[in-house]
Order: structure tokens, then sequence, then C-alpha cells
């Protein structure tokens, strides 16, 4: 008969047939088997039953005690199978708590599910492949964008955020420009200074999908007052209807690139520029964004020196505006309104009050667009004509009331007394 015995079932066969042989005391061998003498005598009973098979675990090859039932096992698989293809364990086994009263071990389930092919560990996946790709065959074919938050001026001054454009064809440097966050109107600043340097009509543009991302602590790992990620996918995927309206007006075609590698042009240039333009900054001793912007101009002719390459083609791809592209009208950020019967529209927190004209009472009760300009310039416009309006802020209004009404009641509080002699 084969018996298989783990290595201190193997040491502890040795001692007690020692003892049976009577060459280690009884009394020795609880020591080195760290037993009692009389755990130590039964052993050597069972021994001398059953042989060596006496002193293996009578429990092994048997079902556990605790194990679940196999008729609920099977049940908890056909319920994945049929409502919750594509789960995660810890979010099946929410489920199957929430909406079946079934409540199961996270890693129990990813057991399971695991051996019925029904969740790949991490581990086993195949690793997705970036192939590489060439360049492009001309300067201003593809741009990629992308913001590098970094502690540009090392101290001196708060962190930000650098804003690159890098031509794809060339690794061109097209303009850098410190900001607070990578926030659409600080893209469609960017888009209005090249315009009007005629660098516009890219035939694509190749960013990052947070390019116009209000999300500071995205990179490395989460922090503690991190988004929630629901929020983070609604604000992103505004910023890109916003933006990308404003580029599709401008026949610029938007790709987003989810991964690193796909955007590998202008992570390289934030490496160069971090090592770089850090020093440069520092020998200059600027300390603001606003100094660092005005160097930037420089920065850029020196690093596209060094380190630009020659294009396949000469041909330049980027083209003149057309006579009809109004880029005060098109690099704007809109939003819907609607116009109630007081002729007012909420934009902002701040209620805007409409001209009582013709105009305006043809769009009551309908929605209207909301023009919010870089500058701060809010317009209201209904069938591309502007409606006069005026801005009532109603939080100033409530404020002042509140104000009045803390006041009021801080002096009830404090008001001193007479004494009374």
């Amino acid at each position: 008969m084969l018996v298989t015995m783990s290595n201190k079932e193997l040491h502890r066969l040795s001692v007690i047939q020692a003892v049976i042989e009577k060459r280690l005391r009884r009394r020795d061998a609880a020591s080195q088997l760290d037993l009692t003498e009389r755990q130590v005598q039964r052993l050597m009973n069972r021994y001398r039953e059953s042989g060596a098979a006496g002193l293996t675990d009578a429990r092994r090859g048997k079902p556990g005690t605790h194990r679940i039932d196999e008729t609920l096992r099977h049940r908890i698989l056909s319920l994945l199978r049929e409502n919750y293809v594509g789960f995660g364990p810890t979010l099946a086994a929410e489920k199957l708590q929430e909406r079946h009263g079934i409540t199961i071990s996270v890693e129990t389930l990813r057991c399971w599910m695991t051996a019925d092919g029904l969740w790949i560990p991490h581990a086993r996946r195949q690793p997705r492949i970036y192939q590489p790709r060439q360049r492009r065959d001309c300067l201003g074919e593809l741009i990629q964008i992308d913001g590098s938050h970094h502690d540009w001026f090392e101290g001196r001054a708060p962190k930000c955020c650098l804003l690159v454009y890098v031509d794809d064809a060339t690794g061109r440097l097209m303009h850098l420009r410190f900001c607070q966050s990578e926030s659409a109107f600080v893209c469609v600043a960017v888009m209005r200074y090249l315009t009007d340097r005629q660098v516009q009509r890219l035939m694509n543009r190749y960013r990052e999908s947070g390019a116009a991302g209000l999300i500071n602590a995205r990179r490395g790992k989460p922090g503690t007052h991190r988004i929630d990620e629901a929020l983070r996918h609604r604000i992103l995927t505004l910023l890109r209807e916003k933006f990308g309206r404003a580029i599709n007006e401008l026949n610029i075609t938007g790709i987003c690139a989810n991964t690193s590698s796909a955007r590998g042009r202008v992570e390289r240039a934030h490496l160069t520029l971090q090592d770089r333009l850090v020093k440069e900054l520092r020998l200059r001793k600027i300390t603001t964004p606003e100094t660092a912007n005005a160097f930037a101009a420089e920065s850029i002719v020196d690093y596209n020196r060094r380190f630009a390459k020659e294009p396949r083609h000469d041909f330049n791809v980027h083209r003149a505006l057309d006579a009809d592209d109004n880029l005060d009208l098109i690099l704007t950020w809109r939003e819907p309104g609607r116009v109630s019967k007081s002729l007012t529209v909420q934009y902002d927190k701040t209620l805007y009050s409409l001209e009582d004209n013709d105009k305006s009472r043809q769009v009551m009760g309908q929605y209207i667009e909301i023009y919010h300009y870089p500058g701060g310039k809010i317009e209201l416009r209904a069938n591309g004509t502007a409606l006069p309006c005026s801005a009532y802020d109603r939080l100033v209004e409530i404020a002042e009331v509140l104000k009045e009404a803390v006041l009021d009641e801080w002096i009830n509080m404090h008001t001193i007394l007479p004494l009374e002699l």
C-alpha cells in the first residue's frame, strides 16, 4: 500500500521507530516531537496496529467538515453564467448578496470562477502588445497633446501643468503652455494662439483622453481625496464633447489615446523637458508660470534645434483659415440653456435676464446656446444671433441677506445688558 506522508510525518515515523526499537527513550522522543509522553505512547500504539499509515492525518483525502454544499456551488455558478457574465469576483459576490441573499467569500468565489473558466486571474492573462508605428509623413499631419504635472519651479512656485504640443512627423515642439490644469479653456487658448500663427487645420489631432481634464491627482497612486471614477468619467466625457466640438468645426479629427504607449512621442518629450527645462528655469531664476510662458518660445527653438527630425515629405499640411471661420465663436465653451417664462436663463449659478423684445419672446420656453468665452464673457445666442441680456447674481444677493441675518443674530447674542443696582 502506498502511503503519502509530509516531511513532518516522515520525521515522526523515524522517531517512533527508534522508540519501538529501544534506541530512544520515550521521554527524549516527546522532547524531539514537542509532544507529551502519553501522546508518544498513542503514536506507538497506532504504529504497531496500522504501520506508517497510522501516523498520517486521518482526514487526508476526505471532504472538509466546513465545506460548502455542492448544490449551492452549482446554483451560484449557474447564476453567474446567466446574469453576471464579465463580472469580477468582488462585484459578483456583492450582487449575489444584494439580489439573491447568498453570502459567499470573495476568495472562494474567485477560486470557483477560475476553475469554471468564468474568471482569468491577472497573472495568467496575456499582456497587451503595443506594436510600434511609423511616424507620419508630413509636418502638421498629426499633433500629440498631453499635459505634464510636475514641480517645474522646484519649490519656487506651486506645482503646475505644462501643456505640450508635439508634431508626430518631426518630433518638433509646436507649443508649450504653463497652466494650473489641463482645462478645456487652456486647450482653446492654445488653439487660438496656433491659428493666429497660421498653424491650424491639422488633418488629425492626437490627444490624450484626459487632455481637457480637470483632475490633477490622476498621476501616480490614487490619493485620499481622489475624485470618484464615475464622476471622473463624466467630466472627461463632457470635456471631450466640448473640446471635440470646437476642433470638429475646424475640420480637425480628435483621436483619443487611452495609454501612454499610444502617445509615446509626447511622453518622451515630457522626460526631456522635465530634465532640461527645469534646469533652464532655475538658471534664469524664473518663478512664475507667466514668466515661464514668455521664455517658452526661446525654449522651443532650442529644443527643436537639438531634437527635431526632418519629415519624409516637405509638404506642410497646415492650411489657412477659411473666410467664414470665426475663431471667437468656434473656440468657446457652449452649453444649452432654457429660457423661462420670465425671460431668464440660468448658467453657472448665475441668472441672466434677457431684454424684453420680439426676438427674446420668440425663444420663450425654448433652449438657446450659452457661449462662454475664454476671457470670461458670457453671451446668449439663438439661431446664430446674440440676444441682449444682463446678469443677475442670485448668490451674491442671498449671501448679503444671510450676512445681515447672521450679523443681527450675533448682535442679539452679544448685547451687553445693563446691570441692575
